[in-house]
């Protein structure tokens, strides 16, 4: 059967996003072209970002369904997969052409999700030197397991006023000095 366990995106993800962005993996699955569609649809989220007109055009209503499918079929055809040109084609004719950059970034989730990759966020105080950056790596590599690469990211938040925040995924660890000194306070009233 073609909609078999193969195909079918790595997590589970909900909402009017997930929907395209999980047909749209499938149908690139069974094409092999996921990298592919993904490329292609980080190109039209960053055209969006980058051409005032271009997103003008996506998220105009007053646009008709019909006027935008066929300014997006020669916008697109011959250029992308048949895949991202049919989702182009879906959104379009749904009138969800605004809803791309979105669904770029929730197909982008799949992908991550297939590749085995986990974002994480690291907020501490001050800049991390190289050598705690590596420390915290390792312990994020334990923490998520070693089949999974850790794709870290840092920020600096002096409001913390010390330690750590972590987020990994949709978990957070809140380690900072900060949040110690405000239970303290709340406990002591």
């Amino acid at each position: 059967m073609s909609t078999d366990a193969a195909h079918r995106p790595p997590i589970s993800l909900y909402g009017l996003q997930a929907r395209y962005a999980n047909a749209t993996f499938t149908a690139a699955s069974k094409g092999n072209m996921l990298e592919t569609v993904e490329n292609e649809l980080a190109g039209v989220k960053l055209a969006a970002a980058n051409s005032p007109a271009f997103k003008s055009f996506l998220e105009n209503p007053l646009i008709s369904r019909d006027k935008k499918e066929k300014r997006v079929k020669e916008m697109f055809e011959g250029k992308v997969s048949i895949v991202t040109l049919n989702l182009m084609m879906v959104l379009a004719g749904n009138a969800r052409l605004a809803d791309a950059p979105k669904i770029s970034d929730t197909y982008s989730q799949l992908m991550k999700a297939k590749r085995g990759e986990v974002e994480a966020t690291i907020i501490s105080a001050d800049p991390l030197t190289k050598a705690q950056q590596t420390a915290v790596e390792a312990a994020m590599k334990v923490q998520v397991g070693k089949d999974k690469k850790v794709i870290l990211s840092t920020e600096v938040d002096p409001s913390i006023l010390g330690g750590l925040q972590v987020q990994i995924g949709d978990q957070f660890l809140d380690l900072s000095v900060g949040n110690k000194i405000d239970a303290i306070s709340r406990t002591a009233m």
